[in-house]
């Protein structure tokens, strides 16, 4: 800062020597080149590059205009044009600095020592880069955790904020997962390293976000190719202004040469092609300070469009922790049915066939070794057991293998009115498969659900349920939440149909589609959407990676308050725009009218582009 305090000085010198005809012309000009010394040459080198490349910026105009003001005289007015183009420059980088720090924050949430077991079996604090997958880490009340880990031993409640934006400690015991940057409130933990420093949940984040900032939204890319043709014309029309007058009408070269000048500092584009930038960085900001990882600018401003959203049901309206809770043996000749279902259950990660297995596991059921493994999309698994071919799905499957007798229907249909999903057993070892016993598994409603759909309906987004379970389990859920519409009994390519259908209709009312899942059976889905959400992202590398918007917990009201940002980044945006391009008019017209200077051109553009900057920043303190 202190060239800057210097050369504003001089400035001030050269202004009073100009006011008092202190050794004038001699003194003021002195004392202006020396400002330009401390605080342009910076500016000068900036614009003789862009000059150089062709690119007519705001370094390269403003080297224009001050050159110009010292070549006709008017040296106070040049020297105090840099000083205050230096100082505003300076405000808005720390600005900017502040909206990109605001996500970059994030990583210093993570300590740089991790208290870890050596072989002797001592505790050593060791920097956090150097400690391997799979090394013991004990983790003190009050501390952070250094590194993403699975608890060993111990028991306590974690605050998760920094990394999934809940607003409540989450209790975590024996196996369950830590992220770098959680603060430990109670209990003293020892937990199992599972990924790297720079490869952790909150690592991932910030690479997601940085790679965001770099992407460019639509409005973003508008005003940058609108500068583009914006710049020459302006500087054009002041090449124009100085020339015409005086050759064709007569007038003072010198008079019309200092209004070009003004009219090239005024017209600069500056402020408009900052506004968009920090604002989309705000808005990105705001979100992943609160646990929406949104992956670029263009999904930030889609949001407010957002007129449908589709949404899975296992795992992303309910909790996705089914519970068994009827069985009933189909056949007498197959004693041995229950275990043969829970030894292929346990091969799968659907959190319904997972009922399934934990059930039998509690009751003490025997498993039998499963070949031929392969998961059936949108159906259910199957397996080789003892040489016999078994598959277990829900009642579509059974459906389609010719299984279902009309008793077996009724009775499935009876279980699936009381909102429970189907899993049935079938053998493939006659020409018509044999279904051997039925599990009756239900879920739980997540408590924020039917808050979120409120709140989406209030936004104006309608719902639609996909869900891969029976109709009536469907519909029974989706009434219960306040869907929409639903739909069962859904495929993976039903599902992303259903999307390509919705997303046509939307497009002609300039809509946009959404999709919310959490596995892989919705990725066609979610890619087909217009905006892909993941359930329950943090520690899923799949989920950060592919996804257009990640929620880093399960919380689906985030999705509100995503369409919420998104709209009040839109409408910033907007203010923005017609903030820089407004208080351009006004001054060109001054200056049109022969009462325009140098300083009301300086303030007119920089005094703009701080004021997008600060209006953009509101963003990061906004609540959503």
């Amino acid at each position: 800062w202190w060239p800057l305090a210097a050369a504003g000085a001089l400035a001030v010198g050269a202004e009073v020597a100009e006011w008092f005809q202190i050794a004038t012309p001699y003194l003021p000009a002195a004392l202006a080149l020396a400002t330009v010394l401390f605080a342009g040459l910076g500016v000068y080198r900036k614009g003789w590059i862009a000059v150089r490349n062709g690119n007519l910026n705001i370094n390269a105009l403003m080297s224009i205009a001050v050159t110009g003001a010292m070549l006709i005289g008017q040296w106070p007015e040049a020297a105090m044009v840099m000083v205050l183009f230096a100082l505003a420059e300076r405000i808005e980088a720390a600005s900017l600095d502040r909206a990109r720090n605001a996500v970059r924050g994030l990583m210093a949430m993570a300590p740089e020592q991790a208290t870890v077991r050596q072989a002797d079996g001592s505790w050593q604090p060791v920097d956090a880069r150097q400690v391997p997958l799979g090394a013991m880490v004990r983790l003190r009340p009050g501390e952070r955790v250094a590194l993403d880990g699975r608890v060993l031993k111990g028991q306590s409640a974690l605050d998760q904020a920094p990394i999934t934006g809940e607003s409540v400690p989450v209790d975590k015991s024996v196996g369950d997962s830590l992220f770098a940057g959680s603060i430990n409130q109670s209990g003293e933990l020892e937990y199992e390293v599972t990924a790297p420093a720079d490869e952790s949940t909150l690592a991932r984040i910030i690479h997601a976000v940085e790679a965001a900032q770099g992407s460019r939204a639509p409005t973003q890319r508008f005003v940058d190719q609108f500068a583009r043709i914006y710049t020459p014309v302006v500087f054009a029309i002041a090449l124009a202004v100085a020339v015409i007058p005086p050759l064709f009408m007569g007038e003072a070269w010198l008079a019309w040469i200092y209004k070009a000048l003004v009219l090239l500092v005024i017209a600069c584009p500056c402020a408009l092609v900052i506004s968009t930038p920090v604002t989309i960085v705000s808005g990105l900001a705001a979100a992943a300070r609160r646990g929406i990882l949104i992956k670029g600018g263009v999904y930030l401003e889609q949001g407010r469009q957002l007129s449908w959203l589709a949404l899975d049901k296992t795992g992303t309206l309910t909790h996705g922790k089914p519970a068994q809770t009827d069985m009933a043996l189909l056949v007498d000749d197959a004693p041995e049915a229950r275990a043969i279902a829970a030894s292929i259950a346990a091969r799968s990660d659907h959190p319904v066939s997972l009922a399934v297995a934990r059930a039998a596991e509690t009751d003490g059921v025997a498993r039998f070794e499963v070949q031929d493994f392969a998961a059936l999309p949108g159906q259910g698994v199957r397996g080789t057991v003892n040489g016999v071919a078994y598959c277990l799905g829900n009642h579509r499957l059974i459906h389609d293998l010719g299984a279902c007798s009309p008793a077996l229907e009724a009775r499935l249909e009876a279980i699936e009115r009381q909102g429970k999903t189907i899993v049935l057993l079938a053998a493939m070892d006659s020409a018509v498969p044999r279904a051997l016993i039925l599990f009756g598994v239900a879920d739980t409603v997540r408590e924020t659900s039917r808050q979120a759909i409120e709140q989406l309906h209030e936004l104006g987004v309608k719902t639609l349920m996909l869900s891969g379970d029976n109709p009536h389990t469907a519909q029974t859920i989706g009434e219960l939440v306040g869907i929409d519409e639903v739909r069962g009994n859904q495929l993976p390519q039903d599902k992303a149909d259903a999307i390509a259908a919705l997303t046509d209709q939307a497009h002609t009312h300039a809509g946009r589609v959404g999709m919310v899942g959490d596995g892989i059976n919705d990725a066609p889905a979610l890619a087909r959407a217009d905006i892909g959400f993941a359930m329950g992202a943090a520690g899923t590398d799949t989920a950060i990676e592919t996804a257009d918007v990640a929620l880093m917990d399960d919380d689906l009201r985030k999705i509100p308050a995503f369409v919420r940002l998104s709209r009040q980044t839109s409408t910033i945006l907007k203010q923005n725009i017609t903030l820089a391009l407004g208080i351009k008019a006004v001054f060109l017209v001054l200056t049109v009218m022969g009462m325009g200077t140098m300083w009301m051109a300086v303030f007119a553009d920089m005094g703009a582009s701080l004021l997008v900057v600060f209006n953009g920043l509101r963003l990061t303190r906004k609540a959503v």
